[in-house]
């Protein structure tokens, strides 16, 4: 199956906001296999331990998010339920075939060139401004393919096309979350404390908007950041370092020259490549900055418009020997695949840039 909608989306990404205002820019109920351990991060993010064991990252599963304690106490233990309110209910979305693609040629030599000109075109864009009582609202599009156990049966399942919704304040204290098969129809709070009762501070792993706005944009400078505070994670620092600054790009809303910065950053690392004809979540065509995870065999593409050079989305393509349970991901299947729809500031949570409540 290809990672395309029947009628796609084609809108391009709608960024707005206050010029005016004073901040910088910047068949089960378990959970199906994989979800488990991002809840488990994304716990581990609230308690401070970053230096998590060298495992293969299932990009399928953000680590955008903050969970209040409740919440993320329930997940540690592998239980995540939820019901209409947002309280824990039910159920595995994967009730579709896998993903597929034609694997991409890379190009070894082209990054460096295609970087540059994506940095200037992310220097040049428009810089919305937040009031401090607002929220950054970020919506996306995602599926993915995953491997599904029942009994001693193992199939490849694919998870369909859905919309995901967050808003942060800029502070990264308030927020609120919307995805079918992770929340309720009516969200779950992002607000919450760590087991000490103390409100996590931001950083590499789960930014707010005013963290980003105080990371340095000098290149050099950038990536021996994300080197130092990622130290230990993923599979090897180079792939770890283009695994954040993708995380970085796809699940906040870095100001244009923090955005340029991550791009020359980027270009730095070795390993990363040009792959043409990419194409994201819903149907846009492109072409990629990507690097193979030569631990899991998956590569991960950033998706851009080939004419604007604006940032589409990203996605994971297993492209080398076979993965997952079993050995079931073979060469062509599209992991995960994440459309950026709308980055925007928006003055309360639930609400949208049409000004009507989701």
């Amino acid at each position: 199956m290809n990672p395309e909608p029947t009628n796609p989306r084609t809108a391009n990404r709608h960024e707005t906001g206050d010029p005016s205002a004073i901040l910088p820019v910047i068949g089960e109920r378990d959970l199906p296999p994989g979800r488990h351990q991002f809840h488990k991060e994304r716990l581990m993010n609230r308690i401070h331990d970053d230096r998590r064991a060298a495992a293969p990252r299932n990009p399928f599963l953000r680590k955008a998010v903050f969970l209040p304690t409740a919440l993320a106490g329930a997940l540690a233990i592998g239980v995540l339920v939820l019901t209409p309110g947002g309280t824990p209910d039910a159920g595995d979305r994967a009730t579709g075939p896998a993903l597929t693609t034609t694997i991409g040629t890379a190009d070894a030599y082209g990054a460096p060139r295609l970087l540059d000109r994506i940095s200037l075109a992310a220097a040049g864009a428009e810089a919305p401004r937040p009031h401090a009582d607002q929220y950054v609202y970020i919506e996306t599009r995602s599926a993915s393919t995953h491997v599904k156990t029942v009994g001693d049966v193992s199939t490849l399942v694919g998870v369909p096309l859905h919309t995901r919704q967050s808003w942060r304040s800029p502070d990264g204290r308030r927020g609120w979350l919307i995805e079918p098969g992770t929340t309720g129809p009516e969200g779950i709070t992002l607000e919450g404390t760590d087991e000490k009762g103390n409100v996590p501070e931001p950083h590499l792993g789960a930014p707010s908007h005013d963290y980003l706005a105080a990371l340095p944009t000098d290149p050099d400078a950038l990536l021996r950041k994300i080197y130092e505070e990622t130290e230990g994670q993923g599979n090897g620092k180079e792939q770890q370092a283009f695994t954040t600054i993708g995380d970085l790009l796809t699940e906040s809303w870095p100001s244009p020259e923090l955005t340029a910065a991550l791009y020359r950053a980027a270009a730095k690392i070795p390993g990363v490549v040009t792959v043409d004809g990419a194409t994201d979540a819903v149907g846009r065509e492109g072409v990629a900055i990507a690097r193979l995870d030569e631990t899991s065999g998956q590569r991960t593409e950033w998706i851009f418009d080939d004419k604007t050079l604006t940032f589409l989305g990203e996605r994971t393509v297993q492209v080398v020997g076979s993965g997952g349970e079993e050995g079931l991901i073979k060469p062509g299947t599209v992991v995960f695949t994440h459309a950026i729809m709308t980055r925007a500031f928006v003055d309360d949570i639930k609400v949208t840039p049409s000004g009507t409540a989701s």
